[in-house]
């Protein structure tokens, strides 16, 4: 089989994996409080149930991805993370008390960490020119599973039958008819699913010592630190670096002036360890890191909060039911899509942060307009619900915008031989996001002010981390050596 149809088969059960953890979030949310109910269940375990699905996954995440990155192989781990689906699922088919729907969503979660894996996956298969569009498409595909989830329950609310000891009803089908969507993507993966090795000379990669030398000098602030690391790594490169066992080894002075920010040292390393001469610090504790992944927890919080806001305002001053609930997020699920489709195509002529400063600039508009129209809402019933429209709708068109600029940055600003860990740590400062977001918006229903107000103070902060560091929100210069060897070829 031709490598191209490797990568196209390898690509398809990528996206419907991403299309059934949509589907799963669709179909278990909207009846997971019922079902507690049925068990007389405190009203607390509904957190409890949602948060702990998050839980195991943020820690899920850095763990799967670690292994990925050192063993450089995806399927198994895919495969092993899809058995707590699977398993998870039943459990929550299965449904004897509440602690045991909670354990369900608990181990469910874990499967959650095959994303870091494929996330590095990705980063390692395609260029940094293309590297947005692919996430907005893999990104889409889990908005797509949103919007036709709900579509599945109009039929499992139709189930009461006996399945051998377990009774099916509307409640308990929605775990059963996970646990065989994940079943049958368990078997896609096996025949579907190509470890295919990444192109280690990306020619995107590639660039010219000129334009290489330019930026680590004289495009960030405090260029002259900068300018005298890269410097003297060149200088001492060009007298000769001894052998590790005569400078210490990995902890020798020489590791640490050949360090790169984005982990390009193919050309001056040849250890097969991805995390051989790794730095915690410097990876995650550089500015640019530190401002995308704020813009991770800042985009996913607040976009829990409203998720939790929403629902009771529409009862509240519209009285909303079941039927206009669905199909206001039914549009918000098209909206969404349509948007990651914008980014997808603007990806191509904009650089990521020019994507960010565009959502970052739509979000804080849209949280502008609810603090003033929505925070204490006057007038009829029309003009509120035209004000609610606008407000729901400029928020959730910024969403596309962060969220694929972000993580399409957070690859090209971190180390490339440790993806998999990277986004499994991004992932879960997302998870902790999606934890407090409903946390805090759930506490302040009747206190709009504060809540928008809290999410508009973050999104401020957000915007003044991005101007302040908008000249680091770019690809670092792929290697340094070649400088060095540029030096050399020039002594000679």
């Amino acid at each position: 089989m031709e490598t191209r149809t490797k990568r196209r088969l390898t690509n398809g059960a990528i996206g419907l994996l991403f299309l059934f953890s949509g589907i799963e979030y669709a179909v278990i949310l909207p009846t997971i409080w019922a079902y507690l109910e049925t068990m007389q269940a405190e009203p607390y375990f509904l957190g409890l149930g949602l948060s702990a699905f998050s839980f195991s996954g943020l820690i899920a995440g850095p763990i799967l991805g670690h292994i990925s990155d050192r063993s450089r192989r995806t399927k198994p781990i895919i495969l092993f993370a899809n058995l707590f689906e699977i398993v998870g699922n039943f459990m929550y088919f299965m449904g004897y008390s509440k602690w045991l729907l909670l354990g369900s969503r608990l181990v469910a979660g874990i499967g959650t960490g095959a994303g870091a894996c494929i996330f590095g996956y990705l980063t390692r298969s395609t260029t940094t020119k293309e590297r947005a569009t692919v996430f907005a498409v893999v990104m889409a595909a889990r908005q797509a599973g949103l919007l036709i989830g709900p579509g599945f329950n109009l039929f499992l609310r139709l189930c009461n039958f006996n399945l051998g000891p377990f009774k099916v009803n509307k409640y308990t089908s929605p775990g059963l008819f996970m646990c065989l969507m994940w079943t049958i993507l368990q078997v896609i993966i096996i025949f579907m699913y190509y470890d295919l090795p990444s192109d280690p000379m990306d020619n995107s990669k590639v660039v010219s010592v000129e334009e290489e030398e330019e930026p680590l000098i004289d495009d960030v602030n405090g260029g002259v630190a900068d300018s005298s690391r890269y410097s003297t790594a060149i200088e001492h490169d060009k007298s000769q670096v001894p052998p590790a066992s005569e400078t210490g080894g990995e902890n020798s002075t020489a590791d640490d002036d050949h360090y790169i920010p984005n982990g390009h040292i193919e050309d001056c390393k040849t250890n097969n360890n991805p995390f051989h001469n790794f730095s915690a610090a410097k990876e995650y504790l550089r500015e640019e890191v530190v401002v995308v992944l704020t813009a991770q927890f800042i985009t996913l919080f607040n976009q829990t909060a409203l998720e939790t806001m929403v629902t009771p305002l529409t009862q509240k001053y519209f009285n909303f039911g079941e039927l206009e609930n669905s199909l206001m997020y039914c549009i918000c699920g098209v909206e969404v899509i349509v948007g990651f489709f914008i980014v997808r195509w603007l990806s191509t002529k904009f650089a990521d942060r020019v994507i960010l400063a565009m959502g970052l600039v739509i979000c804080n508009i849209s949280c502008i307009w609810c603090l003033i129209f929505l925070a204490n809402p006057k007038g009829s019933s029309s003009i509120l619900l035209c004000e609610f429209v606008v407000g729901v709708f400029l928020q959730i068109l910024g969403l596309p915008f962060v969220a694929v600029s972000q993580v399409s940055l957070f690859s090209k600003v971190t180390a490339e031989k440790t993806q998999g860990f990277s986004h499994g740590l991004r992932r879960s400062i997302g998870g902790i996001a999606t934890i407090m977001g409903p946390m805090w918006a759930g506490g302040l229903i009747n206190n709009l002010y504060i809540m928008v107000g809290v999410m508009m103070g973050l999104l401020t902060l957000l915007t003044i981390m991005m101007i302040l560091s908008y000249s680091y929100l770019v690809e670092p210069a792929p290697t340094l050596m070649s400088s060095v060897n540029r030096g050399n070829m020039d002594d000679d």
